[in-house]
């Protein structure tokens, strides 16, 4: 067992399968949850929960933040900064903008404390692997130093400065959210032509065409699954922020707000389903024409709004 202390802050989708893999690692690992029962889940796998945000923070060598999104990063982080030890390194995970990540590595500077940011990409099924692909931002001995706690999670690499580990999930993010909508296009395409929309998706996997998303998104198209996996609602906050950092660049982005208007058509109505129900949305777009006949899964109605029902 390693005797540098982790805590792990944000007991999610993403997060509790990354937290068991830190504590099934040996790590002495704290937890904390703004809804402290997903925490105290994580107890049997031998994670120590924590009540409180002081507690989880004290004495910590390094913290890890999984949460929703940048402004929920710097209220936790701002809560949490009066009780870090010198020297600490805060690494955070969760997807925020570039502009919100060097903020946070000066709020931490200025308290003597180190920050590497270092979003991920590879869905629950990565996290509970442990293939995550770790982007991470920030000096190279802070980068160093955590490197054997992100490679339990995945395959960490190592691509500039603070910031850089942002700015490159949000090429991720825009280059998985373009692909799931043109995957959408092409197998609504092939059923509407008369094709078997499933054996053409068989047929191109080995080509130009072949990809991640092909494989684990078009299959969930065939399937109509639309249980998360990822949200809408985290993808559209991906791409808002793909188109900021553009504005920011000075880079205009044609493709990439074209798909984001494309999800935000979606947004009320199924911001809890995976971010392949991209497909339901290009169905709305085009009356009669839909991807096979099974019924749309959709997320638990008692944990969000959506309905179960066929979306037609």
């Amino acid at each position: 067992m390693t005797s540098t202390i982790l805590t792990f802050l944000g007991i999610g989708l993403m997060g509790k399968p990354m937290a068991a893999r830190l504590a099934q690692a040996g790590y002495p690992l704290r937890v904390w949850n703004r809804s402290p029962a997903k925490a105290e889940a994580l107890r049997d796998g031998g994670a120590q929960p924590c009540a409180s945000l002081s507690d989880a923070v004290q004495d910590a060598h390094i913290v890890i933040s999984m949460l929703e999104a940048g402004p929920v990063v710097g209220h936790v982080l701002d809560a949490a900064l009066a009780h870090l030890a010198p020297g600490t390194l805060w690494i955070d995970m969760s997807s925020t903008r570039q502009d919100e990540a060097l903020a946070f590595a000066a709020r931490l500077a200025a308290r003597g404390c180190r920050f590497v940011d270092a979003p991920v990409s590879g869905g629950v099924q990565g996290a509970e692997q442990g293939t995550l692909a770790i982007m991470a931002g920030g000096a190279a001995d802070d980068v160093a130093q955590a490197g054997p706690v992100l490679q339990v999670l995945g395959q960490p690499r190592h691509v500039g400065p603070a910031g850089s580990g942002q700015v490159a999930k949000m090429c991720n993010q825009l280059i998985v959210g373009a692909t799931i909508n043109i995957v959408a296009e092409a197998l609504l395409l092939a059923e509407a032509a008369g094709a078997d929309a499933g054996a053409v998706r068989e047929a191109i996997r080995g080509g130009f065409a072949g990809s991640r998303v092909l494989e684990v998104h078009g299959q969930r198209m065939l399937e109509r699954n639309f249980v998360p996996g990822g949200k809408v609602s985290t993808q559209i906050k991906d791409q808002r922020n793909v188109l900021a950092a553009a504005a920011a660049a000075g880079v205009r982005l044609p493709l990439t707000d074209l798909v984001t208007r494309q999800y935000e058509t979606i947004e009320t109505a199924l911001a809890g389903a995976d971010h392949a129900a991209a497909l339901i949305a290009l169905e709305r777009m085009n009356p009669g024409k839909r991807l096979g006949n099974g019924a749309d899964q959709l997320p638990d109605p008692d944990a969000n709004p959506i309905s179960t029902k066929r979306t037609q």
